[in-house]
């Protein structure tokens, strides 16, 4: 499932256009954000869980823009091949939905995921992820799109994606049905993320800045 939805994200974000402007703007923030809290040296070793296998613009953002890509290893769903292609120094692993990462207790330094967490299909899951990404992790840095950005991320449908009910009904006009499922979607809000993090976790608004309304929340903890 992971490639044809993540084809379907970036159909929406058409080359050169202003989505894509804003998208390449929204991640340009991640990066400094995770910059900013994780500190990272040119020895940190970082998991990035869930990469995309669909090379676009803004896509994958740490592997396009870190420093030191040859400390990252990846793991995803589909086979990698594009993915491979793009970013040959870096080692990557197909992994089975939710089920346990396949390393080590606190295996590396950081451990990111973005974009991810709303796809993991029900609120155990969630959890489930959130606490898998602790174990392999000693420091945790994840990011999600928020839903109360004024443009929904997934389907491009304004404001009605606020309310359960208004997106469920521009969704079915639109013909965007499978995004009304939680095993392809469950939209993130502030709360929502705090109630999956672990006690000591920083979250905070990050993307495109518009204070409650940012495009993107982001999730920071720190193993004991």
């Amino acid at each position: 499932m992971a490639e044809p939805i993540d084809k379907e994200y970036y159909e929406v974000i058409a080359n050169r256009s202003i989505a894509e402007k804003l998208l390449v703007r929204a991640r340009n923030k991640m990066h400094a954000d995770f910059l900013r809290l994780v500190r990272p040296s040119a020895e940190t070793t970082i998991l990035d869980v869930g990469v995309s296998d669909v090379q676009v613009k803004g896509a994958n953002w740490l592997e396009s823009v870190y420093a030191y890509p040859a400390k990252i290893s990846a793991c995803g769903l589909g086979k990698g091949g594009a993915f491979k292609a793009a970013f040959p120094e870096i080692n990557y692993t197909t992994i089975v939905p939710n089920e346990r990462l396949p390393y080590p207790d606190s295996a590396f330094d950081v451990v990111t995921a973005n974009a991810v967490l709303e796809h993991v299909g029900s609120v155990a899951n969630q959890r489930a992820f959130v606490a898998e990404l602790s174990r392999v992790g000693r420091l945790v840095f994840l990011t999600v799109p928020h839903r109360y950005f004024p443009i929904e991320h997934h389907t491009s449908i304004p404001f009605l994606h606020f309310f359960d009910r208004s997106f469920a009904l521009a969704c079915t006009i639109a013909g965007k049905e499978r995004w009304l499922k939680p095993e392809n979607l469950i939209m993130m809000s502030r709360a929502h993320l705090r109630s999956l993090a672990p006690a000591n976790s920083t979250i905070g608004y990050t993307g495109i800045g518009l204070g409650p309304f940012s495009s993107n929340l982001f999730l920071y903890s720190q193993n004991a």
